[in-house]
């Protein structure tokens, strides 16, 4: 399954792929969010939580210390920080894998280590932040943003093909191809 590549330009263009992750989520399905500190993980979330018909006024923020986050959403998502966990043994306690059995969708950033004990079949969201040549462009300390997203396994590289009729041309412009 080819992954997709999208450039991430603008605020606008995140949310565009969070409105496809969004719009793509079923009731079971893991995300893995992965990238820098700062890359726009929580932003990208709190986005496909407004797709999802999250209240605009109410607050979504990194579980950065309470580790998860539940959503009263449909399908029901979880998002969840794994930064401070500090082994495979610490993530069953959190009884993440049992709310996907039971329909909960997961968001996880900094899972990528805790693969197997969420589940499996990640969708894998890679947030990739470059930083911009000192010399070139305009505002020459912009960093170049860009999301990659792929799949690990069936059910989610079924996620990934709903992604990509989603996103359409953007996905098809970021190729080079037709627009």
């Amino acid at each position: 399954m080819t992954p997709i590549t999208l450039p991430l330009s603008s605020r606008r263009a995140t949310k565009a792929l969070a409105r496809a992750l969004a719009r793509a989520l079923g009731p079971g399905d893991l995300v893995i969010l992965s990238g820098p500190l700062g890359a726009g993980k929580t932003f990208l979330v709190r986005a496909a939580l407004r797709e999802l018909g999250f209240p605009e006024g109410l607050a979504v923020t990194s579980p950065t210390f309470s580790l998860v986050h539940e959503y009263d959403t449909t399908p029901r998502l979880l998002h969840a920080d794994l930064y401070r966990i500090a082994g495979p043994e610490e993530v069953a306690p959190l009884g993440l894998a049992e709310e996907r059995a039971q329909g909960a969708a997961l968001i996880v950033e900094w899972g990528e280590p805790y693969v197997a004990e969420l589940g499996g079949d990640p969708l894998v969201v890679e947030l990739v932040v470059t930083p911009a040549a000192a010399t070139t462009g305009p505002r020459p300390l912009d960093a170049v943003r860009r999301a990659v997203v792929s799949a690990k396994g069936a059910a989610s590289a079924a996620t990934l093909e709903r992604m990509r009729a989603t996103l359409g041309n953007v996905v098809e412009a970021s190729r080079g191809g037709g627009g």
